[in-house]
């Protein structure tokens, strides 16, 4: 068989094809391999380019001149092609896993055999990047053509080899819209509990990588079916069956507005894609603290309090090893994310620092996300874009009018009260009450020093 490929790659694919090109003329096999040949396959533009090769480590740093030894006890060695890192690989059989990840024994090997020790069948494709030639040991062209995520081999022994590979083909199914073939499917819940010894790190990277992707909603579901969520994320499982008001949510329960709020991701490439995943991780846990808040009396059905439900969300991102940054965005997005239902009654000093919170962006599409997976009235929405097009940075952020220094000369002796101050003249600012500093020192005299006169302190 031969893929269609460019007439002339550009970009990262010039630079694998110019590798593969100087390896075969030094009288070495190498090939375009894995998910680059995938995507190639399907029409899509690649996002990197591995290549596999017969020419051992030793070799290929000889051909380069930047190269980096990052796994050279693994036959893998990164090159340096105009600025662009390359993982070039020599064929390698593994065997005795004995940590359920890394190979306790490496040797160099055959193409074949090299194929063999992969992932998944769409995975283990070679091609040449030069005539569009395919190679294909395991049926992964099939499969492609199929849509079917299938282990290459014995599925129990893939997954003891690397437990990972357990959420990664539910990954690769959400994000390729692909479905796992029946006899992967029942290994990955036969062996489901060791996705536990598989570190927090890891699991981690491949559910961001889920839900930044096409298709969380179809990952979320396959976790669940696959009984990776109870295991993983037991907080998500908790939502499935908790009723709402049809009023409010006719969509259905908790679990469902998740769903449907992940169905609406954009799920292509964004320019900021750790900003993008601050997001995805957002709706995926914003209702987490309803399971454990819901009442329900004449009055209808309640969550009072979900939102200050930080813990849980909290524990989930730490059980994960979140960064810092991270958790403090995902869980401001979080507590923010109903003031938007009162925000056409806020006074306009509280509008205004409600809109210039770091990210709001994040918050405005979390917001939209919100009600576009529920009752679909975006009147708030529209408010707050109507604001932020009429405001400027001025409105927002006006220039100070007094310092801790007008403070003093004021008679105020420094300390905490200074904030308080400082504070009540910039919400008389963004009111529009006051703009010019005569009129800010007025209002302190006033309000802090009763019985002075303003024109006494000129």
């Amino acid at each position: 068989m031969t893929a269609t490929i460019p007439d002339r790659f550009t970009g990262a694919g010039q630079g694998g094809a110019h590798i593969v090109r100087t390896l075969r003329r030094a009288g070495h096999e190498a090939f375009f391999v894995g998910g680059c040949v995938r995507d190639l396959l399907r029409g899509e533009a690649p996002e990197d380019y591995d290549i596999v090769t017969s020419a051992h480590p030793e070799e290929v740093r000889s051909l380069f001149p930047r190269t980096y030894p990052v796994g050279v006890s693994f036959g893998v060695v990164l090159v340096n092609e105009n600025d662009l890192l390359y993982e070039v690989a020599t064929y390698r059989e593994e065997s005795e896993y004995e940590d359920g990840r890394h190979p306790s024994r490496v040797s160099f090997a055959t193409a074949k055999e090299d194929v063999y020790r992969r992932d998944f069948t769409v995975n283990g494709i070679l091609m040449d990047p030069e005539t569009g030639e395919i190679v294909d040991y395991v049926g992964g062209v099939a499969d492609i053509e199929r849509r079917v995520i299938r282990t290459i081999g014995n599925p129990d022994a893939r997954f003891a080899e690397d437990r990972l590979r357990m959420l990664r083909a539910v990954r690769f199914a959400a994000n390729l819209g692909f479905i796992i073939a029946a006899e992967t499917l029942e290994a990955i819940k036969w062996h489901g509990a060791d996705i536990a010894r598989v570190s927090a790190e890891r699991v981690r990277e491949e559910l961001t990588r889920m839900l930044i992707g096409p298709g969380p909603r179809q990952g979320m579901e396959l976790l669940q079916a696959t009984g990776l969520l109870s295991r993983l994320l037991p907080e998500i499982e908790a939502l499935r069956g908790v009723s709402q008001p049809p009023r409010f949510h006719p969509e259905g329960d908790v679990w469902e507005h998740t769903l449907t709020m992940l169905a609406l991701l954009p799920g292509e490439k964004q320019n900021d894609a750790e900003a993008y995943g601050r997001l995805a991780w957002a709706a995926l846990l914003h209702d987490v603290g309803k399971p454990g808040t819901r009442t329900e009396n004449e009055t209808g059905v309640h969550f009072y309090g979900h939102v200050q439900k930080g813990a849980e969300i909290a524990a989930v991102m730490r059980r994960l090893k979140f960064s810092k940054a991270d958790l403090d965005v995902v869980l401001a997005l979080i507590a923010n994310h109903m003031r938007f239902m009162h925000v056409q009654e806020m006074r306009p000093n509280t509008v205004k620092k409600f809109l210039r919170m770091p990210d709001f962006d994040l918050h405005l599409a979390l917001h939209r996300l919100d009600c576009l997976g529920s009752h679909g009235y975006l009147d708030n929405d529209a408010f707050c874009r109507s604001k932020l097009a009429e405001l400027t940075t001025e409105d927002l952020h006006p220039p100070r009018l007094l310092t801790g220094y007008d403070l003093q000369e004021l008679g105020f002796p420094a300390g905490p009260l200074f904030r308080e101050i400082l504070n009540t003249i910039e919400d008389a600012q963004l009111n529009g009450e006051i703009t010019t500093a005569k009129e800010a020192r007025d209002l302190v005299i006033s309000r802090f020093l009763p019985g002075s006169a303003a024109d006494g302190r000129e």
